[in-house]
Parts: structure tokens; sequence; C-alpha cells
């Protein structure tokens, strides 16, 4: 398929920039695969669609506050330092983006607030990337205590705001456990303990996956033919007992639920020789797009994607994609929100 074929045109106000007031109100579109037929509900009618032996899989993944801000040495200049990977915890070296990055060159140092804390340029990576050492002497408690103090939450950039002290809260899921993150696994902000504890009482294990979202699930397709698109890799792991949960429902016929995209590609990254869920620890850089037969997932919880972006393309690809691009018209004529804090599709 082609870039163009995920165009669509999406209204500036359907944009949310803010989480709804309560998690599991937002409004839920469900999709039904087989008939075509499209339901408006909200998140907390998901217990409508779930029963006894049905999985569910999230990603407990953990936001950690990656936008920090020093100043330059001697100039003083503000500086954008975005974190994106810890490559060494010894020695306090990371992958970050810096903004603008033609103020940044290698042995430049950065200064960072009141704090302690200083960074040292030691090598390119990108146009934006660099690698930097946090010159650092207090324990390594005291330094992420510092990084996440002086640390924003990572609002996505399209959002166009800075993010305030709710954010820290609501873009995370209820279920965050394993920091990582640079972005929220959206689908899952829906969710409520009451939500969790109603599916639990219904007989739904909740097991989960984790895979660290990283920026190149916002990185644009800058090419038509999908084939020639690289995705960024991203850290995951399946463990054992939830290959297990997963793979007992499938063996019954039951619905396995992908909570997300992530979740959803996480888990098509590990998958046996009789198409049954493989625990593992590794990192996937799979892009999927349609055509896709998928393996695991049998349903998927989604939030509304951006035109062109690789999410919309793996929603088209396990949907359908006459039946997603025509459920998105709906939206829109419908006045769904759109992105990281909207709205929600369940397809089943």
């Amino acid at each position: 398929m082609k870039l163009s074929e995920f165009r669509f045109d999406l209204p500036a106000n359907l944009m949310a920039t803010h989480p709804p007031k309560i998690r599991d109100e937002a409004r839920m579109m469900v999709v039904h695969r087989s008939t075509g037929k499209i339901e408006h509900k909200v998140f907390k009618d998901i217990l409508e669609y779930f029963d006894d032996g049905d999985v569910m899989v999230i990603n407990d993944t953990k936001v950690f506050p990656a936008r920090l801000y020093g100043n330059k040495e001697k100039t003083g200049a503000k500086i954008e330092v975005f974190l994106l990977r810890e490559l060494n915890k010894e020695n306090h070296l990371w992958d970050v983006l810096v903004d603008p990055a033609r103020k940044i060159r290698v042995g430049n140092k950065l200064y960072f607030g009141d704090s302690d804390l200083v960074a040292e340029v030691i090598d390119n990576t990108t146009s934006r990337g660099r690698t930097i050492k946090f010159l650092y002497d207090g324990s390594d408690e005291d330094f992420y205590k510092t990084i996440n103090d002086l640390g924003e939450t990572p609002l996505p950039k399209y959002l166009k705001r800075a993010a305030e002290p709710e954010d820290r809260d609501r873009y995370q899921t209820v279920y965050a456990k394993h920091v990582g993150a640079v972005a929220a696994p959206t689908a899952g902000l829906h969710f409520t303990r009451e939500v969790l504890k109603r599916l639990e009482l219904n007989g739904v294990d909740v097991v989960p996956v984790t895979l660290h979202v990283g920026l190149g699930t916002f990185r644009p397709v800058d090419v038509e033919d999908l084939t020639k698109h690289k995705m960024d890799s991203e850290h995951f792991i399946i463990p054992e007992e939830t290959a297990q949960v997963v793979n007992r429902a499938l063996e019954n016929k039951k619905r396995v639920c992908a909570v997300g995209t992530t979740t959803m590609r996480g888990m098509e990254s590990s998958v046996s020789a009789n198409a049954r869920l493989k625990p593992t620890e590794g990192w996937t850089d799979k892009f999927i797009f349609p055509p896709h037969d998928f393996k695991i997932p049998n349903s998927l919880i989604t939030n509304f994607h951006m035109p062109e972006s690789t999410l919309l393309m793996m929603t088209c690809a396990f949907g359908g994609y006459d039946l997603i691009m025509d459920a998105y018209k709906v939206a829109v004529k419908e006045k769904y929100n759109f992105f990281s804090y909207g709205d929600v599709m369940l397809i089943l």
C-alpha cells in the first residue's frame, strides 16, 4: 500500500489537547469486523464485550519525565534536551535529542537549573541527536530523583502546549510499572482501577507485556512506498506467565485483546512456529501495515490516530483498510476526539 492511501481530512478542533475529566468516560467507537457494524459507547462499557476466559494484554511501561531544559556554558542559551534512552547506567551516558541542535557541538557543557547536574556532549548521532554524559557525583538514587524533579512530562509536540502538573498523572496509565517510555501507550490511559477490578470479577485475565515506547512512534513516514519505511527499535518483554495465559485463551478460542498498538506490536514480534505467543526479551523494529496476518490478538483497543501515521496503518491492517477508513470518516462526522488524549476505538 501507499502512504497517500492513509490521508484523510481531520479538522484541527478534533485534536484533544487535554485529557477527559474522567478516564473511563471517554467516548468509545466499537467496530465489528465480521459485520461492519459500528456502535457508539463510552469506555466503561468495555465490560459488555469481554467475559470469563477472555484476556486483555496491557503494556505496563512507565513514562519518565524525559524533557529537560539546560543552559549552555558561557552563552547561557536555553537548550531542550529530550532523553531517549540510557546507554550506560554506570557512566550516565544517554542518547538524547537537542533543540536548537545548531548550537550544540561535541565538547559543549550544559547546566540544569540550580541543581548539581551538568552534562557534556560527547558525540553526534543524527542531525538533532547527541550522546551526552551526565557529570554527577551523587548516588544513582539521587541522580534519578534529580532527573525526575527537573524533567517535564514528554507530551507530544503536536499538542502545542507545555506540560501541566496534571499531566504527570494523566499521561500515565494507572498500571504503569516499568520506567522506560518517552511516550505513553495511550490506549491504556482510559482504564481506571474500577474498570480493571470489574474485568477481573467477570473472569477476564489482565496480563502485562512491556514495550518501552520511543519517539519513533511519532516519526512521520516520508516515503510513498511503505515497504521502504524503517521503524525505530523499541525494547520489549513478554513474560512467561503472560504467554501461558494468552496461549490458553487462544486454545479455548477466547478473545485476546491487545490494549494499544504498542502491545500489538510487541506480541506480533514474538510468535512461535505454531502461531502462539513466545516469552522473550529483546528489541523490535517490526512495521505492521496492510496486509498483515495477525497471529495472536483477535481484538484491539486503540486511540484515533494521525493521518499517514504508522499507528493508523497498523489499525487498518488489523481491522481491514476499507472498514477502518470508513470508521474514521464516521469519527470525524461524529466529532470524536483524536490523538493521545482523545477517544478510543474497540475493534472486535
